[in-house]
């Protein structure tokens, strides 16, 4: 198995070399010129205008440099409490993907992402640029526009700035509780009576308000990277099985609107605002191989993962 699993990652490796190269070469998403939208120009709905836009503004009370490091903070965190995927493929494919979605997006920060070994199907969108997606999600994402919408949905939480406005309209809250609003769907209500935190109803309107922005101008950076947008519709059908939404939970509670209620906008967005196209990606060969790759891994036992990995060999004195 150990063998197999080296000749595989060769084999992966190799394989990933030459997409990147032609990544680079593909990074500016749809081929060509401009989209059929012109009834669409000048507003949010004109993906035309993508990284044109300034979608941060309002208030904020954190600069861009100081959300950097708040982000570089938060991330440490996460990092300190979850198991980070050590696999050099799988975490280039996932950066590589993530930067080609950067590139079609609004977003004024570079993007870096990490990967966790949890079942869960989920990510972590950081301020500042800072992502992380679970195997969970990855292994059910059934394709890599699946993957991007994930990625585009998180990298639209940065573009909009949405923690650290968040953060402005709640100072009441602990800066780590950030971590906590962006990663957990139904999470509020349990923070909210375990930790008796003072957070008044129009902030949690505001975080159910920044979900949904997210979706929205998520789905047009996958469009416009050159994916199928309704595959993020079908990634939010899958992932919200795992999280079925509390009955228990009064809506004025909610920090995430249901998925019913994210996915109505979104296909409405999808068939008024993003043309169809012949040519929507909706999978690649190298995200099979990623996948097949990252299988693998997972299903070795830590001790085998660890004797996996490259080791220096100290040289005969």
């Amino acid at each position: 198995m150990g063998k197999e699993l080296e000749v595989m990652q060769y084999r992966l490796h190799l394989i990933l070399a030459i997409s990147a190269f032609a990544a680079i070469h593909a990074a500016s998403g749809v081929a060509g010129g401009p989209l059929p939208q012109g009834k669409h120009k000048g507003t949010e709905a004109d993906v035309n205008a993508i990284g044109k836009r300034n979608l941060g503004q309002g208030t904020n009370f954190y600069s861009m440099e100081k959300e950097r490091q708040l982000g570089k903070q938060l991330a440490q965190e996460v990092e300190r409490s979850s198991k980070i995927l050590d696999d050099a493929a799988v975490t280039d494919y996932i950066n590589r993907l993530a930067h080609n979605v950067a590139h079609n997006s609004d977003a004024r920060l570079p993007i870096m992402a990490k990967v966790i070994i949890a079942d869960q199907p989920n990510t972590i969108a950081l301020p500042g640029g800072y992502l992380f997606i679970n195997t969970g999600l990855i292994l059910q994402a059934q394709g890599e526009a699946g993957l991007a919408a994930a990625l585009a949905h998180g990298i639209a939480h940065v573009a909009l700035r949405s923690a650290t406005k968040q953060a402005t309209k709640g100072q009441l809250i602990q800066l780590a509780s950030i971590a906590a609003m962006i990663f957990l769907p139904y999470g509020w209500y349990g923070i909210y009576e375990g930790m008796n935190l003072a957070i008044p109803l129009t902030f949690l309107k505001f975080s159910r308000d920044a979900q949904l922005a997210a979706d929205y101008f998520g789905v047009q950076y996958l469009y416009k990277t050159g994916y199928a947008p309704e595959e993020y519709v079908q990634l939010l059908e899958r992932t919200g099985q795992y999280f079925p939404a509390s009955s228990n939970i009064p809506k004025a509670f909610s920090a995430y609107p249901s998925i019913p209620d994210r996915v109505k906008p979104i296909r409405e967005e999808i068939a008024q605002i993003l043309p169809p196209r012949d040519d929507a990606i909706v999978s690649t060969s190298e995200f099979d191989m990623v996948l097949e790759h990252l299988r693998a891994r997972l299903a070795q036992k830590p001790a085998d993962r660890d004797a996996a990995k490259p080791h220096l060999r100290r040289a005969k004195q």
